[in-house]
């Protein structure tokens, strides 16, 4: 067996954060016990070093940045390559016309990315359970916050690659079961009972946003774990599950939640970790550095020029690579008045919240959600790393997967109360559809507008069965049958010497 396979299924993270382990972490101290020469067991804090690898992972290239843009946005008709048409960003080109395939390293890197993020998760759990002098309480909590992320993780890998390894402990490579283990894929129900398992785990044992110390803000909590729970229920058609979930997190059963008033505030420093989200990527520059790699950097404005209100002659402001740009499809899909188009949309000529109006640039449009002010917010000249914070999960997402779940299961009057809160918000007049059918095709119309550049889209295309007629309409390539799911890495089924099967339609 190819030592590859443990490069992407055994935690590297956790290990570097305890170089004197050496190479054990291949072949763990059964699990429970605690061996005499196990030093580390004996301070809490190392408990909490492990849980912190679990959260690290969200930090890195593969996990939140560009591959990550690359598979759920760019792919999508949300967004456009960008950036020069000689510039492909690796593959980002193969991305944005569904061409890809097994070798395309976008979609290797995904696939590392969240198993790497699996194995911190196993590894923290593991370890966690071996300290005796911690408080069982913050025991718990640990545990509950690591099962949280291993079920984020594998929700991403399940919308991607559908049937995938199973990989629920800390692998030992003479082990020939976990070898096994590593190499097969499981069926994608399988996957979807296990996040619930963790998630409701989770859900158990984490606090609310409202018991939660400031200390510790930025850490899952009870609601994060609901609300990633009613999202995998939207995925499985769980309607009654999604429903309950959704409304119990707008009616406080798990925590203080609600929407801001200012739509356009939610992704500027202002608008971190707010009433509005329930999970976010905390990012922080400095020594070490934690900030998202380059998430802001690749979809910086390329090329551009700058003018600052009230100032003569040109200004620096935040630039970058210009990839991930929003579609000329996804700027017409707002209805006129809609106060999220530019709230989402940086177009030439626009003047930007701190005062930056951008007079030239290479693409016509860009990610306002991923924009950083150099002028009114804690940039400090890292081009590279900012502290911009990623959301994940918010209530913009909550209220609509009510809505859905509501209409689904016939309840009309709640679903259109739901649709309307979001509309609203928008500025926007009360919906006027009406009968499942047509309240079914509003809401799906919302969710593009209201949660556009946040990487669902695809996905959504994809679990309503509209993934073909959409793109391809477009110009893209998706194949009915075969795009649903990404093909499986060549270099993973290479390090199991052809044991894993690929995806139907992949070579």
């Amino acid at each position: 067996m190819k030592k590859i396979i443990f490069v992407t299924i055994v935690s590297i993270a956790a290990v570097m954060l305890y170089s004197s382990c050496s190479k054990s972490y291949l072949n763990p101290a059964p699990q429970n016990t605690v061996q005499q020469n196990d030093s580390i067991y004996t301070d809490p804090k190392g408990a909490a070093k492990f849980l912190a690898a679990c959260y690290t992972n969200l930090l890195q290239w593969n996990e939140s940045s560009f591959s990550w843009l690359g598979l759920t946005s760019i792919t999508s008709d949300d967004a456009d390559k960008g950036s020069d048409p000689g510039d492909l960003g690796g593959d980002k080109d193969q991305l944005d016309a569904i061409t890809y395939s097994a070798t395309t390293g976008s979609i290797a890197e995904g696939w590392a990315g969240n198993y790497n993020g699996v194995s911190n998760c196993n590894q923290a759990i593991l370890n966690i359970g071996l300290y005796a002098n911690l408080n069982q309480g913050l025991k718990e909590r640990y545990i509950g916050e690591a099962k949280f992320l291993r079920a984020y993780y594998y929700f991403n890998l399940v919308r991607m690659f559908g049937d995938v390894p199973l990989v629920d402990t800390v692998l030992n490579s003479e082990d020939p079961a976990d070898v096994v283990k590593a190499a097969t894929r499981v069926p994608e129900a399988d996957i979807y009972a296990f996040i619930e398992l963790d998630l409701k785990a989770a859900m158990a044992v984490l606090p609310t946003n409202d018991q939660q110390a400031a200390s510790d803000v930025g850490h899952a909590t009870k609601g994060a774990a609901a609300g990633l729970l009613a999202k995998v229920s939207l995925y499985e058609k769980k309607w009654q599950q999604a429903f309950d979930l959704s409304q119990g997190i707008m009616q406080g059963k798990y925590g203080t939640y609600g929407l801001v008033s200012d739509y356009s505030t939610i992704w500027r420093e202002i608008g971190e970790n707010s009433k509005e989200s329930l999970f976010e990527v905390q990012s922080k520059i400095g020594v070490p550095d934690a900030g998202v790699q380059q998430y802001t950097a690749v979809q910086g404005i390329r090329a551009a020029t700058f003018k600052k209100v009230g100032q003569t002659g040109t200004v620096s402001a935040y630039s970058g690579w210009g990839f991930n740009v929003p579609s000329e499809d996804l700027d017409k899909a707002y209805e006129p008045g809609d106060k999220r188009r530019k709230a989402t949309i940086i177009h030439i000529g626009d003047t930007l919240f701190d005062g930056v109006i951008l007079t030239s640039a290479a693409n016509p449009r860009y990610n306002y959600k991923a924009y950083v002010s150099v002028f009114d917010e804690t940039y400090d000249g890292d081009g590279d790393n900012t502290n911009k914070n990623v959301r994940l999960l918010r209530m913009g997402d909550i209220v609509l997967i009510n809505a859905e779940a509501a209409n689904e299961l016939g309840n009309a009057g709640v679903a259109t109360a739901s649709l309307n809160l979001i509309r609203h918000r928008a500025g926007l007049n009360p919906t006027t559809a009406s009968g499942q059918d047509g309240l079914r095709a509003a809401i799906w119309k919302e969710r593009r507008v209201e949660l556009a550049m946040e990487c669902d889209r695809f996905f959504d295309l994809i679990r309503q069965g509209r993934a073909a007629e959409v793109l391809n309409a477009l110009g893209k390539k998706f194949t009915k049958g075969k795009n649903e799911h990404f093909p499986v890495p060549q270099v993973e089924i290479d390090a199991t010497d052809g044991k894993m099967q690929q995806n139907p339609g992949y070579n």
